[in-house]
């Protein structure tokens, strides 16, 4: 993700940071707006092969039974973070409490506290995904924090949030399945190779 330049006007009071994220989302559809470390990122809509990786993902997670009464999984949802006043992310997709509503915050954001599980997927912000959101991931003490890392081929998963980071960074390549903690809710192993060969153009 790129930072967005913010300029305020030169009169009256200035914008605070969420109406300008929330202007910059209303001037480019489909834009990816967030709020990091008093920070404005702006992601351009994603390519065929990332919404491709992201469907392949949602199958194990629903073929586990995690989109029910007890928790649901989420493309898209806004979770309200503790780094900032105004600060929030969207993650790629989440695996939430049922009761989600009941914990909205503000901006179509919710408290970290109902997400048992984020996950990215890489574009052109894999630095961003890979550093900037652990942090802040890890701060929302979101205890499992998954990364598809399209740009190396692999696979991370960290648990055990600690303040800046998290205290166990695993990392998977193609060939091996990774076993997500059962603590999400249900038991789900995530292909390696069928999750990074997804998120690749089709020849």
């Amino acid at each position: 993700m790129s930072a967005a330049a913010v300029e305020h006007p030169c009169d009256g009071e200035p914008e605070s940071l969420l109406d300008t994220a929330n202007s910059l989302m209303e001037q480019h559809p489909g834009y990816r707006v967030e709020i990091i470390g008093g920070v404005i990122t702006v992601a351009p809509p994603p390519d065929g092969p990332h919404a491709n990786a992201l469907t392949t993902l949602m199958i194990p997670f629903l073929a586990a039974g995690l989109h029910g009464e007890e928790s649901s999984v989420l493309q898209g949802i806004g979770l309200w973070l503790p780094g900032g006043p105004e600060d929030y992310a969207i993650p790629d997709l989440a695996v939430v409490d049922a009761d989600l509503d009941e914990h909205l915050v503000d901006n179509n954001c919710y408290d970290p506290a109902v997400f048992r599980l984020v996950l990215e997927v890489t574009s052109s912000n894999y630095n961003n995904d890979l550093r900037n959101k652990v942090a802040a991931y890890s701060e929302a003490k979101i205890p499992v924090y998954v990364i598809i890392d399209r740009r190396h081929g692999r696979v991370h998963v960290l648990t055990e949030p600690m303040g800046g980071g998290y205290e166990s960074h695993q990392v998977y390549a193609p060939g091996q399945t990774v076993t997500l903690p059962e603590s999400i809710g249900a038991p789900v192993a995530l292909d390696v190779a069928e999750l990074i060969q997804a998120g690749r153009p089709r020849s």
